[in-house]
């Protein structure tokens, strides 16, 4: 057995050349995953196209509007800092759908990933910081709405602050927020999460994960959420164009591993999502990134794909 892997061809689109988003990222992970084995017909799962309910349970029906109709202003659009198009609006949309079906094989499984997701800077009436629509909120509203699950917790690991995802959630009492960011970075302005860490900038490996292991295991026991969503940003990283933290590659995959063994120990599925990352190479940013699968796949071959054929072989 395999971790499930959530992919659409949407998620990759073209930008304007010199465009400062990394898209070329998405189409360079999804080809190692396949080269290493990870996404293969087995693993891969591909969302369909949401329906636009799902963006309202969050987001306000103008905004949404604007969006998928091509009609939201340049005050709108320069605060996401991407250029409108119908490919943009069927990304962002499909993101999101894809981090819904994450989240359900999540529950099923115990563990997912969607290798989109993470827009966590859109807020309910507005995108930003290249987030048009919160797929992490939009999963956990759809997950209450159809009874799947109530109460859940965002591990935000992203080296920015989950605003847009604090701001949905602030005084929802289902919905556990936890971001540990750099606080010298954007936004500028933050929101309050339910537990929010903010590092200073230049923070490595030893003090990031002793911070994150004396978080961690409480949240965990004392929430009991039905459901952990994981953004896995890789712009801790020491060369991130947009981090200023100094995390390595190493204290990457030991952060990915400790927060998928702390759900996994406790029978708590987790659906991960990719998050950010920039760097003007394309093939080390997908090395980042691709650090989250194999410490996904690692843990769930050894522990959850382990108990599931166990228990099929008992019944």
């Amino acid at each position: 057995m395999a971790v499930p892997i959530v992919h659409h061809p949407s998620y990759v689109m073209t930008l304007p050349r010199k465009h400062g988003f990394p898209m070329g990222k998405y189409s360079r992970l999804i080809q190692l995953l396949r080269n290493e084995g990870l996404a293969t017909a087995q693993t891969l799962n591909k969302p369909a196209m949401p329906p636009r309910w799902w963006l309202e349970l969050v987001h306000d029906s103008d905004y949404v509007d604007g969006i998928l109709t091509q009609t939201a202003n340049d005050n709108v659009m320069r605060r996401i800092g991407l250029p409108l198009s119908p490919q943009l609006a069927d990304r962002a949309r499909i993101s999101a759908g894809g981090t819904v079906m994450t989240a359900l094989l999540a529950l099923q499984h115990g563990i997912a990933c969607n290798t989109a997701g993470g827009s966590h800077h859109a807020g309910a009436a507005h995108g930003a910081g290249y987030c048009l629509f919160n797929d992490v909120a939009i999963a956990a509203r759809v997950l209450q709405a159809s009874g799947l699950a109530m109460n859940m917790l965002v591990v935000d690991l992203d080296v920015h602050q989950g605003d847009g995802t604090a701001e949905i959630f602030r005084g929802d009492g289902a919905v556990f927020t936890f971001s540990m960011h750099c606080r010298d970075n954007f936004p500028v302005r933050k929101q309050s999460s339910d537990l929010d860490i903010g590092l200073p900038s230049g923070t490595g490996d030893r003090d990031y994960l002793d911070i994150l292991s004396a978080q961690l295991p409480d949240l965990l026991a004392n929430l009991s959420p039905d459901l952990v969503f994981y953004n896995a940003g890789v712009d801790p990283h020491h060369a991130d164009v947009l981090g200023k933290l100094a995390l390595t590659d190493e204290g990457l995959a030991g952060r990915d591993s400790m927060v998928i063994t702390a759900c996994a120990r406790r029978n708590l599925p987790v659906a991960c999502v990719l998050g950010g990352g920039y760097d003007r190479n394309a093939v080390l940013l997908a090395q980042r990134h691709a650090l989250l699968y194999r410490a996904a796949d690692h843990i769930f071959r050894r522990t959850i794909g382990l108990a599931s054929a166990v228990s099929a072989v008992s019944h």
